[in-house]
């Protein structure tokens, strides 16, 4: 089982930058590595929508077509993290930010992911 927390989120002016962490605990670097990692966001009154994803090593990263060439995500599993860089942000991008692991079925379906951390919240102001 892995736990994961998100940090990093906060409030930012349209066009700005965050950088979000998702940082796992009390399991072992082999473990760790062992999940590809998505980050999900969920806006009030709206569904849970995919925003992107890492593969194990990271070599292989997977995004919405709406934060393509904004967001990028990377890992270190030496320090059991994964990150989601999120440049010129937009009010529409607010909402709340959370990380989980991947376990079966689609990458870009939230229904095969489990371990979901709290979230964070990412609020963009125009």
């Amino acid at each position: 089982q892995v736990q994961l927390v998100e940090s990093g989120g906060g409030l930012v002016q349209a066009g700005g930058s965050l950088r979000l962490s998702c940082t796992s605990s009390k399991v072992s670097e082999r473990a760790f590595e062992s999940y590809r990692i998505g980050w999900f966001r969920q806006a009030p009154g709206q569904e849970r929508e995919f925003v992107a994803a890492a593969s194990w090593s990271g070599g292989n990263t997977y995004y919405a077509d709406s934060v393509k060439g904004r967001f990028t995500v990377s890992r270190d599993n030496t320090k059991y993290t994964v990150w989601l860089q999120m440049n010129s942000l937009k009010p529409e991008d607010t909402a709340v930010y959370s990380c989980a692991a991947h376990l079966t079925g689609s990458i870009y379906s939230h229904a095969g992911y489990d371990y979901w951390g709290q979230g964070t919240q990412v609020t963009v102001s125009s």
